[in-house]
């Protein structure tokens, strides 16, 4: 595959580092490094890639680094920190495709930035589009950027439809909402699929004592703390749903999440005729990753592909929402629009934060989100300053 620079937001997390692991495999140019706290992993990473630039969450992550490199003698990238250095490494002139791995709303800012600037955004962070998705699709558009789907399940989607969605369409006034006119017209549902988590089939008074290393053993996924905990509450599934109604201009009574338990089938579409198509997989995050980076093209990847005759069996069930409500939360959260789903949000981030601190008992996490929600009230028509402070005040920071 022909080179061309990428920029990789998030590059020390989980996500970040099978990007880097992609990209190395497809030859593609690594332009800019941003991290967040582990200074001595984005080190390795800048000596192995050499990007111009390299960006830390705050000047003294940054201090930190720049000592790190000095002592090991190589050529030093450009080294910012803060928000302002996200902007930059998201809006680098020499960069085409923005991979969008930061954990959280910390990804928000970045991914406006990208849009702004006509990027091709390779989007693995989804709580950019359940608090800003009207803004971020809204933005893409005006400017010509594509959203491109990380997460599996909506990589599935979109190689379902064959990658005609409305945050692909292109720069044109007015393609966005024809696209999803078109898609919405041939879709009868989504299914998106969960593997259940840790606690499959669960009780609530079985899950009043679990802890976060029970909840951090996931059955099937390598993932990040933040997003793993997510799975076994089933809010990622919800996060997932709102992320699903913004890319594919889905409504949400026609979207359905679905415990499928051996992560084959990483989502299905149902069209209206009756016929239904699913993409199927090993778990490994390395596929929609690369599908993101060449799309529209297929190349060869370089790890094992699917065998479907060593999976054996392939099996479906409805999740269980009493147990688990995080899932109708997020349902909830997106049916009143405006400024809920970033309250929503952040009151997540602020619990799962809590949970894995052993500040609060599992089963705390959706009650807080239930009172922030609650105590909110909306604004229908955000602007950024507006999703911003419903996020602080879902986390129950002040102003």
């Amino acid at each position: 595959m022909a080179a061309h620079g990428i920029t990789v937001l998030g590059s020390t997390g989980n996500i970040g580092v099978q990007t880097l692991d992609v990209a190395k495999h497809l030859g593609l140019k690594i332009e800019a490094l941003a991290g967040h706290s582990n200074m001595l992993l984005l080190a390795r990473q800048i000596l192995e890639h050499e990007p111009c630039l390299a960006v830390a969450a705050n000047a003294q992550k940054a201090a930190e680094l720049k000592k790190i490199l000095q002592q090991t003698g190589g050529k030093l990238p450009e080294i910012l920190y803060g928000p302002s250095g996200y902007e930059l490494a998201a809006t680098l002139g020499t960069v085409q495709t923005v991979v969008a791995a930061m954990v959280g709303m910390a990804g928000l800012e970045p991914v406006m930035a990208a849009a702004r600037a006509g990027k091709r955004i390779a989007l693995a962070n989804k709580e950019t589009l359940v608090s800003g998705g009207c803004l971020v699709t809204a933005m893409a558009e005006a400017h010509g950027a594509v959203l491109l789907p990380v997460d599996s399940e909506h990589s599935a989607i979109f190689q379902c439809l064959n990658g005609k969605t409305s945050t692909f369409a292109g720069t044109a006034k007015g393609i966005r909402a024809t696209a999803a006119k078109t898609v919405n017209a041939s879709i009868k549902k989504i299914m998106i699929t969960a593997s259940g988590g840790p606690f499959r089939g669960w009780s609530k008074a079985q899950l009043c004592h679990v802890t976060p290393e029970q909840a951090l053993q996931h059955p099937n996924w390598n993932m990040g703390q933040k997003v793993t905990i997510d799975s076994a509450t089933l809010m990622n599934k919800g996060l997932e749903v709102i992320e699903a109604y913004w890319l594919f201009g889905i409504d949400l009574d026609r979207i359905q999440p679905v415990v499928h338990p051996q992560s084959i089938i990483h989502s299905l579409v149902e069209f209206v005729d009756g016929s239904v198509m699913a993409q199927l997989g090993s778990p490994d995050m390395r596929l929609p990753i690369q599908v993101a980076l060449t799309w529209p093209k297929r190349v060869p990847s370089n790890f094992a592909p699917l065998d479907l005759l060593q999976v054996g069996n392939l099996t479906f069930e409805a999740p269980d929402r009493r147990a688990f409500p995080c899932l109708g939360l997020a349902f909830a959260a997106q049916k009143e629009g405006g400024t809920m789903p970033a309250v929503m949000n952040g009151a997540n981030e602020a619990a799962v934060r809590d949970f894995l601190a052993g500040k609060i008992s599992f089963l705390e996490i959706p009650k807080r989100i239930a009172t922030a929600m609650d105590r909110h009230q909306v604004i229908p028509r955000p602007k950024l300053e507006d999703i911003l402070a419903a996020d602080r005040e879902g986390r129950g920071e002040e102003a």
